[in-house]
């Protein structure tokens, strides 16, 4: 089993260059590390081949640019990092993170824009992000942070900063034996999970929360694709926590999460019927094609 993640056997993509994993390291005075001035993405590679990368790469770009930073590598250039860690690492079925971030520079107060931005790829082997629960469905606990207003954050980038809640919440999740946590926004209408966006079934068709204070994920945006080439209709609305009581089924997309099945969140509870497991295997075909 593979020990903690700063010592590892491997290679690690960093500003250009493959070093040695145990090597791929950063200064205490990293401003990042201060002030969540970062940006990562995570994807999946199957068969060798990652799912959706370029519009990973596409986003990490994207959400540097909402944090007010410009990433020093342009898109097909991590193309390329992206495939070179998979290869020198000898992965074909593993996970991918990349990450920029304003490094250590002449500045260490809030303003940093005499600071480097730097950009680090790293791949390992994750099996299922919430274990058994793929084919159980995951018990979620609610959240008592609330997603906050798009006038109080960059909501639509994948920023480090927009996680702080997600730690606290899946930890305080987790004591209750629960996997995940449920998030309300600010105006109290249903979210996403800590990493996860989330449908709802009722009656044969599909209802979602509009992504109009989360991250659109991309796992979200294919699996509403793969619902709507299936005839089903999916409605992307605000919907009310009470809602829960009159849904049928539930599950979480995301690209560590996958599709996975959601059995019970507080003290709803939902089957883990024929859709969701059509679309988790739906899911699990597409990306390996």
């Amino acid at each position: 089993m593979a020990g903690a993640y700063d010592d590892r056997d491997g290679k690690i993509w960093l500003d250009g260059q493959m070093v040695d994993w145990r090597s791929a390291k950063v200064h205490v005075l990293t401003h990042a590390l201060h002030y969540a001035s970062s940006v990562f993405e995570g994807e999946r590679a199957y068969n060798g081949k990652i799912f959706l990368s370029r519009q990973h790469s596409e986003r990490l770009h994207f959400s540097a640019g909402e944090l007010d930073f410009k990433i020093p590598f342009s898109v097909d250039e991590i193309e390329a990092a992206k495939q070179e860690v998979l290869k020198v690492n000898g992965f074909t079925d593993a996970y991918v993170r990349a990450v920029a971030w304003r490094g250590a520079g002449e500045d260490m107060g809030v303003a940093s824009a005499r600071n480097p931005v730097r950009l680090a790829i790293a791949a390992w082997e994750w099996g299922n992000y919430y274990g058994d629960a793929k084919y159980q469905g995951a018990k979620l606990d609610i959240s008592k942070w609330k997603r906050p207003s798009p006038e109080t954050i960059p909501v639509h980038a994948k920023a480090a900063g927009l996680y702080m809640i997600c730690t606290i919440s899946k930890h305080a999740a987790e004591a209750k034996g629960c996997s995940d946590a449920l998030f309300m926004d600010y105006r109290g209408y249903v979210a996403e999970a800590t990493g996860a966006n989330i449908f709802f079934v009722k009656d044969g068709e599909v209802h979602t929360p509009k992504p109009d204070c989360f991250l659109n994920g991309l796992t979200r945006q294919t699996v509403i694709q793969m619902l709507k080439e299936k005839g089903i209709a999916v409605h992307e609305r605000h919907i009310m926590p009470e809602e829960m009581e009159g849904f049928e089924q539930c599950w979480l997309t995301g690209t560590a999460a996958e599709v996975t099945p959601v059995g019970q969140i507080g003290d709803y509870r939902f089957e883990v019927g024929a859709l969701t497991r059509d679309i988790a295997e739906s899911y699990e075909a597409l990306v390996r094609s």
